[in-house]
């Protein structure tokens, strides 16, 4: 059982928390940006410099796969440059402890880099999939994937060449795992957002689900989310710096040091 005290943003009444058994913790780029991974809605990331509709939708692959591959193969090499930062570490803390006491702890990302996986944590859902996995569509077999891709590769599993795309959520595509989601949020206690824009649906309505279940809510970002003002508390400030105090502070421990 975990237990801590913290403050509403509303109301500014202390609020005890206890018996947080099972938490739900949604991440998005803000978790991954102080790795050195781009975000995407800045006025300097990732939409700013590529045209969505070239690169990140089914009707692009159909139309230039070698642009789209050219595209993914960079991010691919960029997120394999980086590690995972303190956010992530405690992240994965945190899921371990709360497991060892009895819990459960589903991290759902919005992220398709592997920073979670490497610094530890288990039960993550990729909502958006993943880099590190391209999927064939003539068999739709799924394989872990480092290296750059091409229409001149062929698929592991039937053969076929010029069949395998990145394992990527694109844009008019539906998210994966909504039904574990709804199942994670069906047994939470806690709801945390990380890093992310509160722009990007159906991510952005978990906290709204949340609400409506009796959840208590939390936000950690940079700064005010689009949607913070539905969450019970907002903590705001670099994630590597915000997160490992929050998860100390959940576990009733004495803040560390954060390199």
């Amino acid at each position: 059982m975990l237990g801590v005290a913290w403050h509403t943003t509303k109301s500014g009444i202390d609020n005890a928390m206890s018996d947080v058994d099972n938490i739900v913790v949604l991440t998005g780029a803000g978790i991954s940006a102080e790795s050195g991974l781009s975000t995407f809605r800045d006025p300097e990331g990732i939409w700013a410099k590529y045209d969505i509709s070239e690169v990140a939708t089914p009707q692009a692959f159909a139309a230039d796969p070698e642009l789209v591959h050219n595209f993914y193969n960079y991010r691919r090499r960029e997120a394999q440059k980086v590690s995972p930062n303190a956010a992530h570490y405690a992240l994965a803390d945190l899921e371990h402890e709360v497991s060892a006491r009895g819990g459960s702890l589903t991290l759902v990302t919005q992220n398709v880099d592997d920073l979670h996986r490497r610094a530890g944590s288990n039960a993550i859902l990729q909502m958006h999939g993943a880099l590190q996995k391209v999927r064939c569509v003539a068999c739709a077999d799924v394989h872990q994937w480092s290296d750059d891709l091409s229409i001149e590769v062929s698929c592991p599993s039937c053969g076929q060449r010029g069949c395998l795309r990145p394992d990527i959520v694109w844009f008019g595509e539906m998210p994966r795992f909504m039904e574990e989601i709804d199942e994670a949020m069906s047994e939470a206690s806690l709801f945390v957002s990380i890093g992310t824009s509160g722009a990007v649906y159906p991510a952005a309505g978990l906290v709204s689900i949340a609400k409506q279940m009796g959840i208590e809510t939390c936000e950690l970002n940079l700064e005010p989310s689009a949607n913070a003002s539905i969450f019970d508390r907002g903590i705001y400030g670099p994630a590597a710096t915000i997160v490992p105090a929050f998860v100390n502070e959940m576990l009733d421990l004495e803040p560390k040091s954060v390199t």
